[in-house]
């Protein structure tokens, strides 16, 4: 397995975290060739656990507007007080587990 890419996570700014690809307009909707966003893999899950693709696509494709929800908010402003060796266990919000 090659190495993993290291640096500064978009959302919650912590830095030397392992950096995924997030794209900010979900593939399966055409965002394959969009911009994406630098994230730490427990944003990245989370952000999946609380939005569905419609939802990412229509209202949250981009950083800034991901900032602004109030759902994604409250998790950043935890996580940034976080450890970047710490393992988070990401969970299903309950309004998305309905949707789902």
């Amino acid at each position: 397995m090659g190495k993993k890419e290291q640096g500064m996570c978009e959302l919650c700014k912590r830095e030397n975290v392992e950096i995924t690809r997030h794209h900010l307009t979900p593939k399966e909707l055409g965002g394959t060739f969009l911009p994406t966003a630098s994230l730490c893999i427990p944003c990245h899950k989370q952000i999946h656990a609380l939005y569905t693709n419609e939802e990412l696509a229509a209202r949250l494709n981009t950083v800034a507007s991901l900032k602004q929800d109030e759902k994604i908010s409250k998790y950043v402003q935890w996580i940034k007080k976080q450890p970047s060796s710490k393992l988070i266990k990401t969970k299903k919000s309950n309004s998305r587990k309905k949707r789902s």
